[in-house]
This record gives C-alpha cells, sequence and structure tokens, in this order.
C-alpha cells in the first residue's frame, strides 16, 4: 500500500505535529482517540439522496480509495487508534463511517436510516460494534449516527431537520442519560449536523469549550441556543462550510479538515489549535468529508 504523507499549515507530516512541543502560550493538549473507518472500494454515486450528489457525472474510485488513505495514515500518524470495518458490494456510502452509529460508554445506538438505498448499511453496523465489545441498541427512530449525535463534554448535540428525528434525540437521551440540545438544520445543502457544525474541544462541555459553526444552516431557535451556550464559538464562512470544511475532526489540538477550508484554517490557527488539511474532493462528490468517514469508538 503506498505511503502518503499529509502536512499541516506549518509543513509538518502528521507524526510530527503530534509531537511537537506543547509549551508555547495558548497551545493545547491532544487526547488519543479511537475512530472506526471504511474503505472506499466500492464508492460511486449512482443515486442521489443529497444536493451534493450526481449521478450522471464521473466518480473515480481509484482516487477516492488512495485520498481517503491520506486521511487514515493521518490519524494513524496523529497517533490515534484506527479499527475498520469491511466494505460491502452495493452500498457505496459505507464509508461514510460516521453515520454507521454513535457510540458512548460502551454502548453503540445503531443507525436506522432515512433512504432505503443505505438501509443496510445499519444492521452492518451494528454487528461490528456487537462483535467488537458494544453492547448494540436497536434504533427505534430514524437517526445517521454521528451524522446528527455529536458529543461536547456531558452534553449530546442532535441535529434534525433532514435526516435523524426528533423521537431519536429521546431516545438517545433516555438511552445515554444525557443532557441532548436539539438544533435544527435548513439549508440543504448541510443535511446531517456534522455538516454545519465541528466540535474542537471534545472532552470540555462549559462555556470556554469552543465549537464551530455555520449559523445560517440552523433554524433562529437553534442560533440562540448555540450562541448562549457556546459564546467563544468560532463562526465559520459559507466559502469554507461549503466544502465541508466543517465536517472535521479535532482531538483537542489537532484539527483535521477539508485542505481547501482555507479560512476556518486560518481561524483554526488563531485559537492555538493545529489544522491539518486533508484532499477528499473525490468523496465529497458523495456528500461526505473528513468527519463523515470517520465514526468516534466511546468505550
Amino acid at each position: 500500500m503506498a505511503e502518503t504523507t499529509t502536512t499541516d499549515a506549518a509543513g509538518r507530516s502528521g507524526a510530527e505535529a503530534a509531537s511537537a512541543p506543547q509549551g508555547a502560550p495558548g497551545e493545547r493538549t491532544s487526547t488519543r482517540r479511537s475512530y472506526l473507518m471504511c474503505r472506499p472500494e466500492h464508492f460511486t454515486v449512482s443515486y442521489r439522496i443529497n444536493p451534493w450528489m450526481h449521478p450522471a457525472a464521473p466518480t473515480d474510485t481509484a482516487l477516492a480509495v488512495r485520498q481517503w488513505q491520506s486521511l487514515y495514515d493521518t490519524f494513524v500518524g496523529l497517533g490515534h487508534d484506527v479499527h475498520l470495518i469491511d466494505p460491502a458490494p452495493g452500498l457505496p456510502d459505507m464509508v461514510y463511517a460516521a453515520n454507521g452509529g454513535f457510540t458512548l460508554d460502551g454502548v453503540a445506538y445503531g443507525a436506522r436510516f432515512a433512504h432505503e438505498q443505505r438501509a443496510a448499511e445499519g444492521p452492518a453496523y451494528m454487528r461490528w460494534f456487537a462483535e467488537h465489545g458494544f453492547r448494540v441498541a436497536q434504533p427505534e427512530y430514524v437517526n445517521e449516527g454521528e451524522g446528527d449525535f455529536m458529543l461536547v463534554g456531558d452534553t449530546i448535540l442532535a441535529g434534525r431537520g433532514f435526516r435523524s428525528t426528533s423521537g431519536s434525540h429521546a431516545e438517545a437521551s433516555a438511552l445515554f442519560g444525557r443532557e441532548v440540545l436539539s438544533l435544527t438544520l435548513v439549508d440543504p445543502r448541510f443535511y446531517h449536523l456534522d455538516t454545519a457544525l465541528a466540535v474542537l474541544d471534545p472532552l470540555t462541555g462549559d462555556a470556554d469549550a469552543n465549537v464551530a459553526y455555520l449559523p445560517h444552516a440552523f433554524d433562529e431557535a437553534s442560533r440562540r441556543l448555540l450562541a448562549e451556550r457556546y459564546p467563544n464559538a468560532v463562526i465559520v464562512s459559507d466559502t469554507d462550510a461549503a466544502v465541508l470544511g466543517l465536517n472535521s475532526i479535532s482531538d483537542g489540538r489537532n484539527v483535521v479538515i477539508s485542505s481547501r477550508a482555507r479560512g476556518f484554517e486560518a481561524q483554526l490557527a488563531e485559537r492555538g489549535y493545529n489544522p491539518i488539511g486533508v484532499d477528499l474532493s473525490e468523496l465529497l462528490l458523495g456528500g461526505g468529508g473528513v468527519k463523515c468517514c470517520t465514526l468516534e469508538l466511546r468505550r
């Protein structure tokens, strides 16, 4: 398998960035994470279930695999554990592992997809969770996993409006015994919460926690909730959000983002984070980016 090197804004490789000195003023601390990913061996765009997808436009599966490998190598270089689920023929969107469920405290809340084209992904991911020691909770309501559920400290931010339903928010709250903050999405380009909001400090839940988001992706009530809860949030431009710049992964210091989200990259650096750009342009044709390809495993 070809070795891929990804660099951050300072020109360092992922491994070098992770081992960089932590003593500078405002320097943040990374925490080792565990992720689940799925190689895009069957990736193509053969149907349309979001505004990004155009079946008539050609896709390059080999390029998608190479770009995905760069993301995988970046996580490994940063010291994170990466597990793999086998891709299944006929499920081209299985590469977007984040939609496969939501895990917390050793429990995996399974996904139930809104569109029939992805329905078989839910059971496939639930089987993987069960085989790897998670207690699996079968979903009653439509939800698309970490696409619409994001953990900030002890609070679960939950999206609705296009895919996951309000019923799934109540189901997750009862299952995990955590506060669930419901947020309504209104722009069809940002049909999952993880396309409109990024969690930058996963372990911090108070007003000092940083999230980043695109305000007009949410309804007015949700914008008020976000402003009240996260007054120090990074407000991202539509230009950066439109290349799925917010569809990113943070370990508290290193933030892996779309390499095309240059404004967001600068905003992160100003806040003391270490942005690392990765090109997933081929997978963007299916409506997914860095976060879509990455499901966090929390035991």
